[in-house]
């Protein structure tokens, strides 16, 4: 691999490649990353519409989101009909210099199964769990934790499955106090929402410094994995 190409594989902007059909001919690691939030179709469709009407490059300044992705401009180009590229321009949203969450050492698996315990009782919903044995116990406030995973199981409440997922987050991070921390996610998801309760879920997680993504059929929380 060239230096040039090893710039654009490790470019903090995903960029991705398309042939005519809206297959992908190549992409760098951030744009595989992006593809867990989206799909590769729908950002065909925007290189697409983004295009420039003859051969060329066209910069057009937007702001996009896809899950916790998100961007302030994008690039397209091509010089044939054969291929067409996109480059979408990343806004930082973890690399946060704020003070470091207070709280004890938790393990998460626990707080998280005794929400599930809690929200089945009375509840028809079959709750299903894939947990990432890798991640170690957390220091967090496990008391503002439970209320926010409590509000989110109820804002999927009439579900007939509803599917629980802790997972590390590959190559993310956030800064405390001029220190990175990794980061890991619990994801709710289920097909029905009670939208009602959209509003007081995003003003809980804003008001108790939680970071949070809301999708049509999944909510996800992203948290440092702060040990000591």
């Amino acid at each position: 691999m060239t230096l040039e190409q090893q710039w654009l594989e490790y470019d903090y902007n995903p960029f991705i490649l398309f042939n005519d059909k809206g297959k992908i001919v190549s992409l760098n690691a951030e744009a595989q990353f992006l593809l867990g939030s989206t799909t590769a179709h729908e950002l065909f469709e925007l290189a697409k519409t983004y295009a420039s009407i003859n051969f060329g490059f066209k910069t057009t300044f937007i702001e996009l989101a896809y899950g916790r992705y998100k961007f302030f401009g994008l690039t397209v180009g091509y010089e044939d009909e054969e291929q067409i590229g996109i480059k979408l321009y990343q806004s930082p949203t973890y690399k946060l210099n704020t003070a470091k969450p207070n709280g004890e050492l938790t393990n998460i698996f626990t707080i998280t199964d005794l929400c599930i315990a809690t929200n089945s009782i009375n509840s028809d919903a079959l709750f299903r769990k894939d947990y990432d044995p890798t991640i170690p116990d957390v220091i967090i406030d496990s008391n503002k934790l439970i209320k926010l995973l409590n509000k989110i199981y109820e804002y999927f409440k009439e579900n007939q499955f509803i599917v629980t997922k802790v997972f590390f987050r590959v190559g993310e991070h956030i800064k405390f106090e001029d220190k990175k921390y990794s980061i890991f996610s619990i994801s709710i998801q289920a097909n029905n929402i009670d939208a009602t309760k959209k509003g007081e879920l995003e003003l809980f997680a804003k008001s108790n410094n939680f970071y949070i993504d809301i999708s049509d059929k999944k909510v996800t929380v992203n948290l440092p994995m702060i040990t000591s």
